[in-house]
């Protein structure tokens, strides 16, 4: 099982954040955490590296359901998804596959919420 599900776009950066934040909340999803990965890079270390941001997406309904759950299943929360810039142009929005991580917690309830969670950033991806 991938990690990781993933679309390539072909439009500018800065739109398919903008449409990855708007699909996010259309699922429910909102956005707790937005790192500018490049700018980070520049300014701790002097690295050049291309558009690339990671959102910490959070379902509060499911990630309530899997903390009621798994008291330290907040380890792996919120979902990251990520927006780089590619070769040529294209834009890979990835994001987590939590069904990936969390069916090896063990947890029987798990499962469910976790595919729950994929299916609904599946459906963001669909939206792009």
């Amino acid at each position: 099982m991938d990690y990781y599900i993933a679309k390539t776009l072909q439009l500018p950066f800065a739109d398919v954040v903008a449409k990855v934040i708007s699909a996010l909340k259309d699922e429910g999803f909102g956005i707790l955490t937005d790192i500018d990965v490049s700018a980070t890079l520049k300014s701790k270390i002097g690295a050049e590296w291309r558009p690339y941001r990671i959102l910490g997406a959070c379902n509060p309904q499911l990630a309530y359901r899997a903390l009621q759950a798994e008291d330290k299943i907040g380890v792996m929360l919120p979902c990251n998804v990520i927006v780089q810039e590619r070769a040529a142009g294209d834009v890979e929005v990835a994001a987590v596959n939590p069904a990936a991580a969390m069916g090896r917690v063990g947890n029987p309830v798990l499962p469910e919420i976790a595919e729950t969670v994929r299916d609904k950033l599946s459906a963001v991806l669909e939206r792009l």
